[in-house]
């Protein structure tokens, strides 16, 4: 169910790395637990983050939800088109980046975990 191209967080964000970049986005589980996702406020392309940093928020008709970076980089890109239909999150949140960044300490990214990791996780 989650692909094993992904790294996920305790937080439910998963990153898909491809060189000095990584797309990130939540997962079928957070997506799950939201509910109809109705709105994103997403961060401006040149935010730096740290690990474990707010960049935006997730709102749905049951809750508004921190959104975290799974890596310190900076915001290469926003996915604009799912800013502006949210709901593709729910029908496949792992196609539904919402955002790029060029990582900062790809090293990072081994402290997080793998799709077999995360599904127990979530069992």
């Amino acid at each position: 169910m989650y692909p094993a191209d992904c790294k996920y967080t305790k937080d439910h964000e998963w990153i898909k790395v491809a060189g000095e970049a990584g797309q990130v986005g939540i997962t079928d589980y957070a997506q799950k637990q939201l509910g109809d996702v109705v709105y994103l406020d997403l961060p401006q392309v040149g935010r730096t983050l740290k690990v474990g940093e707010s960049f935006g928020t997730v709102e749905s008709v049951k809750a508004v939800s921190e959104l975290y970076s799974p890596a310190s980089g900076v915001v290469r890109a926003v996915n604009s088109a799912l800013a502006e239909k949210p709901e593709k999150v729910n029908s496949d949140p792992h196609a539904s980046w919402m955002i790029e960044i060029t990582l900062a300490s790809p090293g990072e990214l081994d402290a997080l975990m793998t799709a077999e990791q995360y599904t127990d996780l979530v069992k």
